[in-house]
């Protein structure tokens, strides 16, 4: 029973221990060993502080979700909630490295294409109606970003919440690590600014401003918009096609709005979606995995009968004595 016991505590652990979780510290330790090889000595020290706090979180959420509604909260939303930070510490750490890979996706968006799509594109077609859809499209990705996990949470659909938010995490997680070994600035960096009726737009000097505050040095390539949008937009497809298909709109003139405004190069748009729909069917494939799991624990558990007088053993209704006129060998009597 001591052996049961323990099997059994140890499978609690494995269950409270989410995929989230292990993705996770898995990119606390990944990211901190890259680190490790970019960023000055000097400056060290605060990146690897803030990943022992995130192998920290890692390790309590587990125990967090088990303690009552607001743990469970923060034991869910907690991958969502650190983004920010873990998104400014990659742009603090291309700019104390100084490196940039620019000038390789040049060469090969000029190979592809025989030219540069996020430099002519705007240029060529300075549209003031297109310019306000593409660009309403490229900040469209905040509200694209959140809407699948919020929609299945205040419907209670809990399992597609979860697993909504372990894609959106883990597509970001693979940009960042990916911004780490492969910095890349972008177009706003490397051409001049168009100045045209659609760079004029309200919309399109709005945006520009805005990503002159929050957007990260170096994180162009994958688009992490493009790729968690898409990523996104798979998830709820998969769970609840209306709100999938209500996505997809903006998340098409999102990728295209990141090339016209100058924001991605057209590779860059291309690597998202390549990341977003990886990262999303291998989630859809683990999950149909995982409930086949879960249905067969439930059906081994419900096909036990247990009983601790006997000592664990499986008990089982006993057959009827026969009688002795059931006996073949009673005899027949006249």
């Amino acid at each position: 029973m001591t052996t049961r016991r323990a099997e059994q505590a140890r499978g609690r652990h494995r269950i409270d221990a989410t995929l989230i979780d292990r993705c996770t510290l898995g990119y606390a330790l990944v990211a901190a060993a890259l680190l490790a090889w970019r960023v000055p000595t000097a400056s060290l020290p605060t990146f690897l502080v803030v990943h022992g706090l995130l192998v920290t979180l890692a390790v309590l959420m587990p125990r967090a979700r088990r303690s009552g509604s607001v743990g469970q909260f923060m034991g869910d939303w907690y991958p969502l909630l650190i983004l920010m930070v873990l998104y400014t510490e990659v742009g603090l750490a291309n700019l104390a490295d100084g490196r940039a890979y620019d000038r390789l996706v040049l060469g090969w968006e000029q190979a592809i294409f025989g030219f540069q799509p996020a430099r002519e594109w705007i240029r060529v077609y300075p549209s003031v109606w297109l310019s306000w859809l593409l660009h309403l499209g490229y900040l469209a990705y905040y509200p694209i970003v959140l809407a699948p996990p919020l929609a299945f949470w205040i419907t209670g659909r809990h399992e597609a919440m979860r697993l909504a938010i372990t894609t959106i995490a883990v597509t970001f997680y693979l940009c960042y690590l990916m911004y780490l070994l492969f910095p890349v600035v972008g177009p706003r960096f490397v051409f001049p600014a168009a100045d045209n009726a659609a760079t004029r737009t309200a919309i399109a000097q709005f945006t520009a401003r805005f990503l002159e505050h929050v957007a990260a040095w170096g994180a162009a390539f994958p688009s992490s918009h493009v790729a968690v949008a898409v990523a996104a937009t798979v998830i709820a497809l998969r769970d609840w096609r209306a709100l999938g298909l209500a996505l997809a709109v903006p998340t098409t003139l999102l990728a295209l709005g990141s090339v016209y405004g100058q924001f991605h190069y057209a590779l860059d748009a291309l690597a998202g979606l390549a990341v977003g729909l990886a990262v999303a069917m291998v989630a859809c494939l683990a999950s149909r995995q995982d409930a086949r799991v879960r249905r067969a624990l439930r059906h081994s558990n419900a096909g036990s009968v247990t009983s601790s007088a006997h000592g664990g053993e499986v008990l089982r209704p006993s057959s009827p004595s026969p009688t002795a006129a059931d006996s073949p060998a009673a005899p027949k009597r006249s």
